[in-house]
């Protein structure tokens, strides 16, 4: 925030990767990451590009979307859009690997405290959460709550999240495979599985893709929607690029059509 309020009234642009500008309401950044939000009127837009592309073009300030909210939010937002599920109903469980908590030296980071582990953390109190429910309302136009549980998982880079929501009565399958064509039959970095398919992390790994596969189950009139991306790629760096190469008018996959690492 201290560097925004600098450069506020040069002709620059700014993307980052931080949270400070990712929320249009500053009182929820302040609730959730208990500091004063400094910059409450600088003009800032979500940096989700599949998202909020046309509002990316000009913006001063772009927010880039965070890790496990990418991968939910994409995995949600056409069902959101065409109103196919109950908005009070979503429940997200994330799995990630170890990149996802920086740099920083702590014990739990360490691979023989992580290796042979499977954890949850933050259960109810993940940052995410709100900026998930920003979006899904943007998006939808409805209030929405979200359930969100992150787990960390002994692999150093991915993102495998698990959303699960209520479908609306008379919503049958093939509308809900027609929602996520309209929304992403033309994207460059939306990789449709369809119904029935199993993403994984090392399918994107080391790439700007998000690979989406959902499951309908009948019994309990649940949507299951899977989503794979690599956490330090479409979760942070990668969208990053996409979020500059649309703000300076450069072909979108300038840079990023990289071919997955795996296989």
């Amino acid at each position: 925030m201290d560097v925004g309020i600098k450069l506020d009234k040069l002709p620059v642009r700014i993307i980052d990767l931080g949270a400070d500008y990712r929320f249009s309401d500053t009182t929820i950044y302040e609730a959730w990451y208990n500091v004063p939000h400094k910059h409450k009127d600088a003009k800032r837009v979500y940096g989700l590009a599949e998202i909020y592309r046309n509002e990316i073009r000009n913006a001063k300030i772009i927010g880039n979307a965070g890790c496990f909210t990418t991968a939910s939010i994409l995995a949600l937002a056409p069902l959101v859009k065409h109103h196919l599920i109950e908005s009070n109903s979503i429940i997200v469980d994330a799995a990630s690997g170890i990149s996802g908590a920086g740099r920083g030296l702590k014990l739990g980071n360490h691979f023989p405290e992580l290796y042979d582990n499977f954890k949850a953390y933050n259960v109810a109190h993940h940052r995410h959460t709100p900026e998930i429910e920003q979006a899904l309302k943007d998006i939808g136009g409805e209030e929405t709550i979200v359930n969100f549980t992150p787990h960390l998982v002994p692999m150093s880079r991915g993102i495998l999240a698990t959303c699960y929501a209520t479908i609306k009565e008379n919503i049958s399958a093939e509308v809900i495979d027609a929602a996520f064509q309209k929304v992403y039959g033309g994207e460059k970095f939306i990789r449709l599985l369809g119904r029935d398919a199993y993403p994984e992390t090392k399918f994107v790994r080391g790439s700007n893709y998000c690979d989406l596969g959902w499951h309908i189950d009948e019994r309990t009139q649940r949507v299951i929607i899977l989503s794979a991306i690599d956490n330090l790629v479409k979760g942070a760096a990668g969208q990053a690029v996409q979020n500059f190469n649309i703000a300076a008018g450069f072909y979108e996959g300038v840079a990023l059509h990289v071919a997955p690492i795996y296989p």
